[in-house]
């Protein structure tokens, strides 16, 4: 019996981390105005939270060459995998649009939506990240509801990292990789 619910936890945990991680590249085709323009309002609508939820925000904003916004959401049972979409803004209007994707593995059971805003301090942080775009990343999360974005309130090697959640329920400790990576399709 135990060999049998170890089996089929191993099972869910796979479609839920392939349908996490495929998911958001369904919604976004090729060369698709529509899907832009809905990348495009979620950024507008990540960077307004932010300044609300926090003020220091706003002083880095103003001061940054650009910013990248991605929206994601993240499955934990045992494995954790997320995947989103988003896009890298230059304060004079240049789009690339991106996608990540991360997994690894997690002490923790849950689902949770959230959006991750980069501020840039300068052109080179952001080159690097549009055309480099990789973070590693681990750590502890415990996120319950809508509470909360994650501050820092300085650059930190050319890059200030905050984390917005869009509610949901995810209690784990995990150690996981992120790539960010340009969508050339879009």
């Amino acid at each position: 019996m135990q060999r049998r619910l170890t089996s089929l936890a191993a099972v869910v945990t796979a479609v839920i981390l392939t349908a996490s991680m495929t998911a958001p590249s369904a919604a976004v085709t090729k060369g698709d105005p529509e899907k832009r323009a809905k990348i495009h309002e979620n950024t507008q609508e990540a960077l307004a939270e932010l300044k609300k939820e926090n003020p220091k925000s706003k002083e880095l904003y103003d001061k940054a060459f650009g910013y990248a916004v991605f929206s994601s959401a993240k499955v934990a049972v045992g494995l954790a995998g997320a995947g989103g979409v988003g896009e890298a803004v230059t304060k004079g209007g240049q789009h690339t649009y991106m996608r990540m994707g991360s997994a690894g593995v997690s002490l923790g059971l849950g689902a949770q939506k959230y959006k991750v805003v980069f501020l840039f301090e300068d052109s080179n942080s952001f080159k690097k990240f549009v055309e480099k775009g990789w973070q590693a990343e681990g750590g502890a999360n415990a996120v319950a509801g809508t509470a909360g974005a994650n501050a820092d309130p300085s650059f930190r090697q050319g890059m200030a990292v905050y984390t917005i959640t869009d509610g949901g329920l995810m209690l784990s400790a995990d150690l996981s990789g992120t790539k960010y990576w340009k969508d050339d399709d879009l």
